[in-house]
Formats: C-alpha cells, sequence, structure tokens
C-alpha cells in the first residue's frame, strides 16, 4: 500500500475533559450498556443527563483475494429496514485482541482467511456518545478456506467485487455503514495511481 507524503498537520487540541458528577445505569445487556452522566463542562454549565452507550471494540475487515476481487458482504440491517453491502465485521469479544477479532470474524462471516494482514485505520464511531473504537484491518491475498459459520442471527451473502465495482458502491453511497465507507474511501485514496 503506497502512502502520502507526509502534510503538515495542525497541533493536538488541548483537553478540555468534563467533570463527571454522578454516573447513573440504565441498561446493561451482552451487547451494548446504556448509562447517563450528570457532568459539568470547563465552562461551568452542567448537563444533568448526557447519553453514554458502552460497546466492545468493533472489527472491520477490507479483504482482498489473490485474484483482486473485494470480499464485500451483504445482509439485512434492521435498524434501517434494508439489505445493503458491508465490510465483514463484528465485536471484539473479551480477551482477543482486535487483530484476533477481525481473523475469526472474517472466517466466520465469509469462510475466508489467510493473506498478508495490517491494521489501516482505528477510529471512534460516535466520540459523543460512544465509548468504543472500531479498528480496520486489511487483509491482502485471501483465499476461501472454508463455509462462512454465521450465527443464527445472520442471513450474509457474500460478493466478489471489482475495485470498479466497489468505488461505483461508494460513490452512489450503496454502503450505509459509515465506519465501512471510511475505511474503503482511505484504502481507494492510498492505492489510487498518481
Amino acid at each position: 500500500m503506497t502512502k502520502p507524503k507526509q502534510g503538515i498537520k495542525p497541533p493536538h487540541p488541548a483537553q478540555r475533559p468534563w467533570r463527571v458528577l454522578e454516573r447513573r445505569y440504565l441498561d446493561r445487556s451482552p451487547w451494548h450498556t446504556v448509562r447517563t452522566d450528570r457532568v459539568q463542562l470547563p465552562t461551568g454549565v452542567v448537563v444533568p443527563d448526557w447519553y453514554v452507550f458502552e460497546f466492545l471494540d468493533w472489527v472491520e475487515i477490507l479483504a482482498i483475494t489473490k485474484e483482486g476481487k473485494f470480499v464485500i458482504i451483504s445482509q439485512y440491517r434492521h435498524g434501517l429496514g434494508e439489505t445493503r453491502y458491508e465490510l465483514p465485521a463484528g465485536s471484539c469479544d473479551e480477551g482477543e485482541t482486535p487483530l484476533e477479532s477481525a481473523k475469526r470474524e472474517l472466517f466466520e462471516e465469509t469462510g475466508y482467511g489467510g493473506g498478508r494482514w495490517e491494521l489501516l485505520m482505528t477510529k471512534s464511531p460516535n466520540p459523543s456518545n460512544h465509548n468504543n473504537h472500531a479498528h480496520a484491518f486489511l487483509a491482502l491475498d485471501v483465499e476461501q478456506i472454508d463455509v462462512p459459520h454465521n450465527e443464527e442471527s445472520e442471513d450474509i451473502r457474500i460478493h466478489l467485487l471489482s475495485r470498479e465495482e466497489v468505488l461505483a458502491l461508494l460513490l452512489d453511497d450503496e454502503i450505509q455503514q459509515s465506519m465501512h465507507a471510511a475505511a474503503l474511501w482511505k484504502y481507494m485514496y492510498l492505492t489510487e495511481e498518481r
């Protein structure tokens, strides 16, 4: 993967943390936890209810086969009520590194594995009210080594798409999962012929 020349970066912004005056948990489940914090801003303003969703870290995998095909999945997403294209992805299990989680998720959802892996980017899904990070991995030269091993709640279809087909999906806003689109756009930029 080619990288652009280093540009001039602005300095990191000064830290201005909020003071937590009180914390109440509203819901705890295996998938997420919701809490509300009573906080005081550096300006002195008190916000009585700032909601925070606690999640495990997430992983997403930009997998490309030895033949140069992108391993893309599609599945129904009940929140939107639509079936959409996505990257293979999932949550990190307790005790797993993000890379271990990414390799497991790619294998479970697609049956693909092997290849050369590197971290492409780490970002926050929503720093305003989520406490987790999403780690995007690039897996090059993957190959199908087994059949998918989906969970009961998953109905996943696998698509092997060309770079041009993936770019068309991005340009037409067909990849609605913003974390996945961000990783794909970064990869497209870094590997663009200049």
